[in-house]
């Protein structure tokens, strides 16, 4: 072996050390080299690997958040409506008498009555009862319990009221989801703000208008089934008490 060859062969062996030197002389990353023994789902040993590569099935997909922080985002936002109702202000309390207080000064003579009640074997619910009583026009107010009132005049008393048919007769607004009852009377007070016929011509559509909406159906003061000639009786009764409700009031000339 000639000079030549043995200068062609300690390069080659000095250019080998050094890329050794550069390659096991980098830092290496925490982590970098370690083998890790993991699971399957079947518990099978999965093959080792160098480094920390993601599993691409680990990873979330195009539009997905990851679920840690999908998860401080919806205590963030938990947060967020926190501090909103607290800080939120409280609704205004109601001034004055609610709707449908009678007047003190008004003594009741007579009442009328009519019942709303659901079909043998069936109840209202609560939910349903609210539906129908706004839509046939009544409010809720005094004593906890709906009231139709004079337009314009809501001072003037109700013309006539709603009350639930089981005692002790009021609606606990708070539990009225939950109300299951077998029906609800109807009864308008008289002397009233308005004359008693005209009374009864608003108290029978709504009391109708009520069974129509709940699947009901419409009793008479004996829980009887109000046929037309009790209703025609009826309104002979009332136009009666109007004439002598008029003569005995005094005319202001």
């Amino acid at each position: 072996m000639d000079s030549t060859e043995i200068r062609v062969i300690l390069a080659i062996a000095g250019v080998l050390v050094l890329a050794l030197i550069y390659i096991f002389g980098r830092p290496r990353r925490p982590g970098q080299g370690k083998r890790r023994l993991s699971l399957g789902e079947g518990g099978e040993r999965l093959e080792p690997s160098l480094g920390d590569v993601p599993d691409p099935d680990a990873l979330p997909t195009q539009g997905e958040l990851d679920v840690g922080i999908q998860a401080e985002l919806d205590k963030l936002g938990s947060t967020i409506a926190e501090k909103r109702s607290t800080a939120a202000t409280p609704p205004p309390v109601r001034k004055g008498p609610l709707p449908g207080v009678r007047p003190t000064t008004q003594p009741v003579e007579r009442i009328v009555t009519l019942h709303v009640a659901a079909r043998p074997g069936e109840t209202i619910h609560g939910a349903s009862l609210i539906v129908a009583a706004e839509k046939a026009g009544l409010v809720f107010g005094d004593k906890n319990i709906f009231h139709r009132l004079v337009a314009g005049r809501p001072e003037a008393g109700p013309i006539f009221s709603m009350a639930n048919m089981v005692k002790p007769g009021f609606f606990d607004m708070r539990e009225i989801d939950t109300l299951q009852t077998p029906g609800m009377t109807f009864f308008m007070a008289l002397p009233g703000p308005v004359p008693a016929l005209d009374g009864w011509d608003a108290l029978l559509p709504t009391a109708q208008r009520m069974a129509e909406l709940l699947g009901a159906n419409v009793l008479d003061e004996e829980r009887s089934v109000l046929g037309r000639q009790r209703i025609a009786h009826i309104r002979d009764e009332l136009r009666a008490y109007d004439r002598k409700y008029e003569s005995n009031q005094i005319k202001l000339r």
